[in-house]
């Protein structure tokens, strides 16, 4: 048997946690080893308790482990195991981090610069524009954009992470053969291949509610910073800031309308202390003691437009306007400003949103 084998083992022995089974690693230096020792050395770990024991002693779900692997090599599953050289050190930093983690891409030493951008899946246009612009420019900097490729906030900051040419990450609360949502199953496989997907979870576990606060904790764990677009009094955006500030990440926040419920769990984490974030720039120079010349230079081509290129810009904005909006002011016929707006995104002039929106990037 591997010691893959042993390791997703460990990770499935009941009432053995992360934090318990670094301990036994550290005691008896390999989960292979732990399996082998027997009760009298077990109960030498800090910690240890009898029913933990006898769990580790009766295990015997090797079947069920061999299933796994199995599953990983049909749908091309890897997993990083904690003693491996490939395995986030910026995670190691937190003291519950998984044994095993599951994944498809890869994980490049330079994620450590990452940023995580979370916020609500009921978003507005507000929000949207935002963390489109944000991320955008984090990405273009060179930064990894980590998310939880939820509805809403999440996709617009993986999406634009993409669009700029950068690496994006996505932590789930389900297996990674698991889609969900499952409109974004094509996302997945487009960050897959310019970052990667990741989930402590095994293959084939559900989306269940109590994953999500497991796997909030990861994306603020493998973050230098959590940055929260527009998040309700009680989002579970709020759970990852709580998350961050516990492991001693920044915590950043974009203010928003006073009126507005999106905003409210935002503007109190500016209340109560979070770095308020208007531009990319603000988050570059609260983290710059850290990034030591890490920011990759933004250098921007001169874009040749056309007059009516340029007519057409005349008519947007940073925020996204519909289609009919943008025929009524500019006075041209649909069919040929999609052609014109198809040219201006190919040249990242402009950029789409849902519903036929468009806006300047």
């Amino acid at each position: 048997m591997s010691d893959l084998r042993y390791w997703i083992g460990l990770s499935l022995v009941p009432e053995i946690g992360p934090i318990t089974a670094k301990q036994l690693i550290a005691h008896a230096g390999t989960p292979e080893q732990i399996f082998r020792s027997g009760l009298s050395d077990l109960f030498t770990v800090p910690g240890m308790t009898k029913a933990r024991a006898e769990n580790i002693r009766s295990f015997s779900l090797w079947d069920d482990v061999e299933k796994q692997v199995r599953v990983m090599e049909q749908r091309g599953i890897s997993a990083l195991c904690y003693g491996d050289v490939s395995y986030p050190e910026v995670l190691k930093e937190i003291p519950d981090a998984p044994v095993v983690i599951y994944i498809k891409g890869e994980y490049q030493t330079t994620d450590r610069f990452g940023i995580a951008v979370v916020g609500s899946r009921k978003y507005t246009s507000y929000g949207e524009t935002v963390t489109q612009k944000i991320s955008g420019e984090l990405a273009a900097l060179g930064f990894t954009i980590i998310s939880g490729m939820a509805r809403g906030i999440d996709t617009f900051a993986h999406r634009s992470s993409i669009a700029s040419g950068g690496r994006t990450i996505a932590v789930l609360g389900s297996g990674l053969d698991v889609y969900y949502p499952a409109e974004n199953k094509s996302l997945m496989t487009k960050i897959a291949s310019s970052g990667c997907v990741l989930s402590e979870f095994p293959p084939g576990t559900q989306p269940n509610r109590e994953n999500f606060p497991r796997r909030n904790r990861l994306i603020s764990g493998l973050s230098l910073g959590v940055l929260v677009v527009e998040a309700e009094e009680g989002s579970g955006s709020l759970i990852t800031a709580s998350c961050a500030l516990e492991q001693n990440r920044e915590v950043f926040a974009v203010p928003g309308n006073i009126t507005s419920r999106n905003s409210a769990g935002t503007n109190n984490l500016i209340r109560e202390g979070a770095r308020m974030v208007l531009k990319a720039g603000d988050i570059v120079e609260e983290l710059a003691p850290v990034l030591k010349g890490f920011i990759r230079s933004e250098t921007k081509l001169a874009v040749e437009l056309s007059a009516e290129e340029q007519g057409l810009c005349a008519c947007l904005s940073r925020e996204p306007v519909h289609i009919d909006h943008i025929s009524r002011e500019s006075r041209l016929p649909v069919q040929k400003i999609l052609n014109l707006l198809l040219s201006l995104e190919l040249k990242g002039v402009v950029r789409q949103s849902d519903g036929k929106r468009f806006y300047l990037a």
